[in-house]
């Protein structure tokens, strides 16, 4: 039998979200429902409200989430009601050309439910990321849930959902920074700061934090950045350059998503350095580049999915790696909220002022 809980619905383009009922099927085969415990606020919820990914409305927001297993479908095996787990947005198939290579966390076929979460009145919601979190119980692919140790809070856990997992493997998996290397970080929100962090566990050398306000920067140096940069005031490309010997760093991570701050990581690596594009840029963005500085600056530009991360093998180990004093995951969370106050965490975002407002239900 269905269930109708509560929900925050982004209506229609740059329009005020608002809570609604939102009516959760039982789950089908391959499904399973989570009640959800903790989702944190992500720019890309904010990008789905404005129209930056799509038009699909009504849109239930909500992706970076953690929660504990209410019911699953036929044929479920991987988790079972009671398992407190993490959502994920690319749940692997198993079956495509990139999984059947041995790179999973490329899969070109990752999947979400197959039924609709609707309104009351019979409306498809458009769930973000395939998750749509910002409720009190969700529909989603069985897997996309990945089982953790349930002793971690859910505050902190849900941040592996995305800002966090994207930025940490930003730098580790997608970037491959290694002990001794050079890296900047351009662009020090929740995703920048959790490159930072990753590039500090993959034991770089020197982490150039880049930024347009102080506030951040004070922040990135609590998290591992051991230069900083504003970029507001000071040429990008020549400070970085300044720091590393005059040569650039060997890996830039460009966590804006923005034509100038790309152009500024190209030329502030090194030669045959890597260049790590993880901010989400948005449809209309285009970069224009020498072609001969593409071919003689050498080295690899890349874009990172999702911290090119495989749930099954990453969340747990973060998550390990947090319980052990490690790394601080819970110094990404600002601030929790409710359902009710997600609109105005939307705002705080764009004052600066908090790395990831959390909703706890």
């Amino acid at each position: 039998m269905s269930q109708q809980v509560r929900g925050v619905v982004a209506p229609g383009k740059n329009e005020a979200v608002r809570v609604e009922t939102i009516v959760i099927p039982d789950p089908g085969a391959g499904e399973a429902v989570v009640k959800i415990q903790a989702c944190g606020v992500c720019h890309t919820d904010l990008h789905y409200k404005q129209g930056g990914i799509s038009d699909d409305y009504p849109f239930l927001l909500g992706h970076e989430a953690s929660g504990v297993v209410e019911s699953v479908g036929a044929g479920v095996t991987d988790v079972a009601p009671g398992d407190f787990v993490i959502l994920n947005w690319r749940a692997v198939c198993g079956n495509c050309r990139a999984c059947l290579r041995g790179r999973p966390w490329y899969c070109f076929n990752t999947h979400n439910a197959t039924q609709k979460m609707t309104l009351t009145d019979g409306t498809e919601l458009s769930p973000a990321l395939g998750i749509g979190a910002f409720a009190e119980k969700t529909l989603v692919a069985a897997g996309q849930c990945t089982k953790v140790d349930p002793s971690v809070a859910p505050a902190v856990a849900g941040l592996l959902g995305c800002g966090v997992m994207a930025g940490i493997g930003a730098a580790i998996n997608t970037g491959n920074v290694g002990r001794g290397d050079t890296v900047a970080v351009i662009g020090c929100g929740g995703v920048g700061d959790a490159a930072i962090v990753g590039s500090r566990l993959a034991g770089a050398a020197k982490i150039i934090a880049v930024d347009i306000d102080d506030r951040k920067l004070t922040t990135a140096k609590t998290m591992g950045a051991t230069h900083t940069v504003n970029s507001r005031t000071t040429d990008v490309i020549e400070a970085v350059r300044e720091l590393t010997g005059g040569f650039g760093a060997d890996v830039v991570i460009e966590a804006v998503g923005r034509p100038e701050t790309y152009n500024q990581a190209f030329y502030a690596r090194d030669l045959a350095g890597t260049v790590v594009l993880v901010g989400v840029p948005t449809p209309e963005m285009k970069i224009e580049l020498p072609l001969l500085d593409v071919f003689g600056r050498g080295g690899s530009l890349k874009s990172s999915w999702y911290g090119d991360c495989l749930p099954s093998r990453d969340f747990p180990m973060l998550i390990d790696l947090h319980q052990q004093g490690r790394i601080d995951l819970a110094a990404f969370v600002t601030e929790t909220v409710g359902l009710d106050d997600v609109e105005q965490a939307f705002a705080r975002m764009h004052e600066g002022d908090v790395l990831r407002s959390v909703v706890v239900l």
